[in-house]
């Protein structure tokens, strides 16, 4: 079912903030699942999940969309063809399906046309990039994307000519929207925020997001500000380690305020774009045995009252995440919503904060000052 959304535009006195709805929508994974689909999926699809992380090439291991529930609307072109995309803090280019694409992936999925544009300037630049469980390749091209009212001239995105494999066919968005910084950009591609900083389009130089918890509406992106009724209880700052993902240094991991993980500090990358937590493999595993998971990560519904905060702690301050948000509950069944992962950096272990914490928070992320901003939720 294809997702379409009403795209608000709210103005302001001096500049702009626009606010994206996203919806949620039933994950890859629940999809599956309903088909008898998901073991054998799960199966042909192996993935690293650190590779999206370590770019030569910008690399998007998609798999993790297999829970992602939260999606929005853009248009491209001149007049509008519109797209569901992730919006992605974990990546930096735009691309989307196009009609020289004869994957059926591509074939299922809204497919943008360059001849039904004004508007649209070709290139003879192509774009590729690789994932955990295929690739995709095309060209690269320029036109009008609008972005819920904002029209971001001259964008520059990729046009899929390819979509190996069969993930994408399931999936339910059409391309992703880049909001990471422009220096892991595939071929050199100016991010679209970026070009809305560059063209005055938004009032400040940040954009904030909000995850709903469970079946909640009311999620959203928003640009060129900060909602002050999710930041009631006040914003942490975070600086910036790394001008590359949004990425921020932790002290440490803790469970009752016991430290079981990343004692000596460890790097974190807050990603809209990954659904659960991702954790390096020792502290993975240590989790589990704490946490009194099985293997595979199942745990007893009813034991959750009974589990303990997993604190992060950041910048000299505690950011608890509850039970509630890192068990998953699918299907009368439940599971840790975390994930092992094998990524060492220069700095140390890397963590990935995905939409299990982020559900947690109000999160700002100033590309003024470099910073990430945490607002806890009610």
């Amino acid at each position: 079912m294809k997702l379409l959304l009403l795209l608000a535009l709210v103005g302001l006195a001096q500049g702009f903030q626009t606010r994206v709805p996203l919806k949620k929508m039933k994950s890859l994974r629940q999809r599956l699942q309903e088909q008898g689909l998901l073991e054998s999926y799960l199966e042909q699809h192996p993935y690293n999940l650190a590779a999206k992380y370590f770019p030569g090439i910008a690399v998007e291991p998609l798999e993790n969309y297999m829970d992602d529930e939260y999606f929005g609307t853009i248009s491209i072109g001149t007049p509008p063809q519109e797209f569901t995309v992730v919006f992605d803090t974990g990546s930096s280019n735009l691309w989307v399906p196009s009609v020289f694409c004869s994957s059926p992936a591509c074939r299922n999925h809204n497919r943008f046309n360059p001849a039904e544009s004004s508007t649209f300037l070709s290139t003879n630049d192509t774009l590729f990039i690789a994932y955990g469980t295929g690739s995709m390749t095309g060209v690269l091209g320029y036109d009008t994307v609008d972005v819920a009212g904002i029209n971001v001239r001259h964008q520059i995105f990729g046009l899929a000519e390819t979509e190996p494999g069969d993930f994408f066919y399931y999936t339910p968005f059409d391309g992703i929207l880049g909001l990471a910084f422009p220096s892991i950009a595939s071929s050199g591609a100016t991010p679209v925020f970026d070009n809305m900083i560059m063209e005055d389009l938004v009032d400040r130089n940040l954009f904030s997001v909000y995850l709903s918890r469970d079946s909640q509406g009311g999620s959203f992106v928003l640009f060129g500000a900060i909602d002050p009724y999710y930041t009631t209880k006040g914003i942490s700052w975070i600086p910036l380690s790394a001008e590359t993902y949004w990425q921020i240094t932790m002290e440490s991991v803790s469970i009752s305020e016991t430290p079981v993980a990343c004692s000596s500090g460890c790097q974190a990358i807050v990603d809209t774009g990954t659904t659960l937590l991702a954790v390096p493999i020792r502290a993975f595993r240590t989790l589990m045995r704490r946490l009194g998971a099985s293997s595979s990560g199942e745990i007893s519904c009813e034991a959750i009252s009974s589990l303990p905060n997993l604190i992060f702690h950041i910048n000299g301050r505690k950011f608890p995440v509850p039970p509630r948000a890192y068990v998953l509950r699918n299907n009368g069944y439940c599971t840790l919503g975390l994930q092992g992962m094998d990524a060492p950096t220069e700095e140390g272990e890397l963590w990935i904060l995905g939409d299990v914490f982020i559900r947690e928070y109000y999160v700002i992320f100033d590309r003024a000052n470099n910073k990430v901003g945490l607002s806890r939720l009610p």
